[in-house]
């Protein structure tokens, strides 16, 4: 039965060159970065306070009611300071003065590099060389936002920040517009990566006041995470929800192509990126229009959207407001945000098998608190849930490994006719009721358990920075003196040892080949996922060596 040996081998080189493609994957997203800290470094710490000239194209299209009279644009006396600092527990938030733009996001419960304590991992950022910001403002008849010019607002102060018995914090900044008084108010709540930002509209004129709310976020294509040719990279660009799809993907070259418009009620539009995410969240209630283009000739990209126009009347208020969402991407979080904001956290086509995978990994840790022995108690659960399985794996390796002296008996005596040889071979697996492809359907049936779990291990940002025990302070990068590693190639080669040998000496190499391979590639796996393959090869030794005890001491019972 060479053919079936050879499906083995085949299956394991499928496999093998499987993790070689996530193994690339994960090398080149934890390369040395141009990312935010390197980027700080070339750049000075504080955002660029020049104004970048705004084109017809930057701010989104608007129809014009002509029978409604436009309001000169005027403008108060703003702060000495441009840049306004609102500091939460886990926000460091700067906003521009000029338009209300967010141009800045610090993190400040997630660090760039775990090393450096003191260096919170910096989200949205507009310097000298890159461009990533929030934008918001009023368009239409007597909209504040123009092509050719922004508002100024005032502030009561340039720095604001969150006091100890608060549990939310606002900052008004205001803007007047003829005898219309508007305020734009940013508030923010403790523990919260959301912003709500909300525009109050006072018209003491004579006239209906009209125009419509935009937010879009305003972004470059540099690359966070190094790339090159080879195999895949943490997915960087945009993402929707549109009528015909829950969770839509346009990186950058997409929109080089074309501009994606729909109108939705609610809805979303994020910028994705590895392990974070910004996010305009209009009102869920309203038709939304979403618009997502190239700058024209410029490395610039905007995804946003516009809301209803509203009227206020004379003497009356208004409000008009929308969400903005800056911060890791947490699933549980975002899905309470939004409907389908949560698949942002993208598990790929195995999504069904992951999430299901995540909820439980979560919880143990819930009790737990601590991640990678929460990965080892879940490597139990998923060892016992395919106990059964793997008992019939084993029992058949176990069946071939007893039969292995008849089968050289066999090859010594039909070597040279294979057929017969062939023939005899299953005339002997019918003869003593064994299944020769029992030991690799079960094996590759669980493959897509360990596929999934990958994929919940590389995105979920909760694993970022996760420390175990010892020299493991981070469950989500490699093991940096390679132990696990060398642990996993170890109980491999042990495991290997308990297979049966195939009888083709090719393929006997191959198979002792195997763990040296897997060993290589794994060195530069997320330590949590060589975690679970340690555990799991440790346990499934311990269940193959029972089995295979009980079978070969057989016939001495007899």
């Amino acid at each position: 039965m060479d053919w079936q040996r050879s499906l083995l081998i085949g299956a394991m080189l499928v496999v093998l060159y499987m993790l070689f493609l996530e193994w690339n994957t994960f090398q080149e997203a934890h390369k040395p970065q141009p990312d935010n800290s390197m980027v700080e470094a070339l750049v000075p710490e504080t955002p660029d306070l020049t104004p970048a000239a705004e084109t017809a194209s930057d701010l989104p299209e608007v129809v014009v009611d002509s029978n409604t009279p436009q309001t000169p644009t005027l403008s108060v006396e703003p702060t000495k300071s441009r840049l306004v600092t609102i500091t939460t527990d886990v926000l460091k938030v700067i906003v521009d003065t000029h338009g209300g733009d967010i141009v800045r996001i610090e993190l400040l419960k997630h660090l760039t590099e775990l090393e450096n304590s003191t260096d919170p991992f910096i989200l949205l950022n507009r310097t000298a060389t890159t461009t990533y910001i929030a934008q918001s403002g009023l368009i239409g008849p007597n909209g504040t936002d123009t092509s050719k010019n922004r508002p100024i607002f005032a502030a009561t102060s340039d720095i604001f920040s969150i006091a100890a018995d608060q549990q939310s914090l606002q900052v008004d900044m205001t803007y007047q517009l003829g005898a219309v008084s508007i305020i734009k108010r940013y508030t923010l709540n403790r523990g919260d990566y959301l912003l709500d930002v909300s525009y109050l509209v006072d018209n003491k004129s004579d006239q209906p006041w009209k125009a419509a709310l935009f937010g879009q976020i305003k972004r470059d294509s540099h690359q966070p995470q190094a790339t090159n040719g080879m195999g895949m990279s943490p997915y960087l660009g945009a993402a929707l929800r549109t009528t015909e799809e829950n969770y839509k993907k346009l990186d950058f070259e997409d929109l080089q192509k074309e501009a994606f418009k729909e109108n939705l009620t609610g809805g979303w539009v994020a910028m994705i990126q590895h392990y974070f995410i910004s996010a305009w969240v209009p009102d869920q209630t309203a038709v939304n229009h979403f618009n997502l283009r190239k700058l024209g000739n410029q490395d610039l990209y905007a995804l946003g959207f516009t809301s209803p126009q509203i009227d206020v009347a004379p003497g009356t208020t208004g409000e008009l407001k929308a969400s903005f969402y800056a911060g890791p991407k947490d699933q549980y979080r975002l899905e309470e945000i939004s409907p389908y904001l949560d698949l942002t956290v993208d598990y790929g086509w195995l999504w069904w098998v992951a999430k299901p995978i995540f909820w439980v990994l979560y919880h143990i840790q819930g009790l737990i608190g601590n991640w990678g022995w929460s990965i080892i108690l879940l490597t139990v659960l998923i060892k016992l849930a395919f106990f059964k399985l793997s008992a019939t794996s084993y029992r058949s390796m176990a069946n071939m490994r007893k039969l292995q002296p008849e089968m050289a008996r066999l090859k010594d005596l039909y070597g040279d006719d294979r057929q017969k040889l062939s023939q005899e071979t299953m005339n002997l697996y019918k003869r003593e009721k064994v299944n020769p492809m029992g030991g690799c359907l079960p094996i590759l049936v669980q493959m897509p358990v360990f596929i999934s779990l990958y994929w919940v291990l590389f995105e979920s940002v909760e694993l970022r920075h996760a420390p175990w025990i010892l020299w493991i302070s981070d469950l989500s990068v490699k093991d940096p003196y390679f132990i696990l590693p060398l642990l996993m190639g170890a109980s491999m080669f042990v495991q290997m040892r308990l297979n049966p040998t195939p009888p083709d000496p090719t393929q006997a190499k191959i198979m002792q080949m195997m763990p040296i391979a897997f060993t290589f590639f794994f060195m530069f796996f997320p330590a949590g996922l060589v975690l679970y393959w340690t555990v799991n090869n440790l346990l499934s030794i311990a269940q193959q060596w029972v089995i295979t005890r009980q079978i070969e001491g057989a016939p001495a019972k007899k």
